[in-house]
């Protein structure tokens, strides 16, 4: 049975906020943003650095100085390790791992597909759409970014992909690492249903139809 939905997602293909009314049909627990604290009190360290390193890679030049440091002859032995992408890779490793295996959760991006890829009860969606409608959504949500909102998106991707290659050998877009791709020009409700269909799962049926709806999600 299926007991774990992990999405990944275009920038601007409302991936995470469908992942927020898939999580609100269901009545499961929504990791996304909340990453950032969860991270943050198992690190140590600000939510703000933590935030810094979300699904980003560390720059050729931070990994090269750090093999030298940690290469080092004159590292005092109890050196804290530094929090960076990396290390940050390595805590959702073992977070996905946890919240898979307390079950009833919705995943957003973060590289949850392929750390859950041979997890049992374990369902992986990608969520893509056209340039057109990622534009559209981007000019309507983030006004600062209108005047290249495209760039913007093709940036965004591009910094996904990369994160997935770097720390888990695949191709972020890959069809294989999925059980279910939905564009999103199907509509919200639409790619709610397809879901719980192609995953044999139920709706809470604790949750009213005029439930409060959730805020926009922030990792689109």
């Amino acid at each position: 049975m299926i007991q774990v939905i992990t999405v990944e997602r275009e920038y601007g293909s409302e991936g995470a906020d469908f992942a927020h009314h898939l999580a609100q049909r269901l009545g499961w627990k929504l990791i996304d943003t909340c990453v950032i604290d969860d991270l943050a009190r198992k690190a140590g360290v600000d939510p703000n650095l933590v935030k810094r390193f979300d699904e980003r890679v560390d720059p050729w030049f931070h990994r090269f100085g750090k093999a030298i440091w940690l290469g080092s002859l004159e590292r005092l032995p109890g050196d804290p390790d530094v929090f960076d992408a990396e290390r940050m890779a390595q805590f959702l490793r073992s977070y996905f791992q946890e919240q898979a295996a307390r079950g009833r959760c919705v995943v957003v991006g973060r590289g949850a597909a392929c750390v859950l890829s041979r997890t049992p009860g374990a369902f992986h969606v990608f969520v893509y759409a056209s340039m057109a409608r990622r534009i559209r959504f981007v000019e309507e949500h983030f006004p600062e970014h209108a005047s290249d909102a495209e760039s913007e998106i093709l940036a965004t991707d591009r910094r996904r992909a990369e994160y997935i290659r770097r720390y888990y050998q695949r191709e972020w877009d890959d069809r294989r690492l999925y059980h279910l791709m939905l564009n999103s020009c199907m509509g919200m409700d639409a790619m709610v249903e397809a879901t719980l269909g192609a995953a044999a799962l139920r709706p809470a049926a604790s949750l009213s139809e005029g439930a409060a709806s959730r805020p926009r999600a922030s990792s689109t």
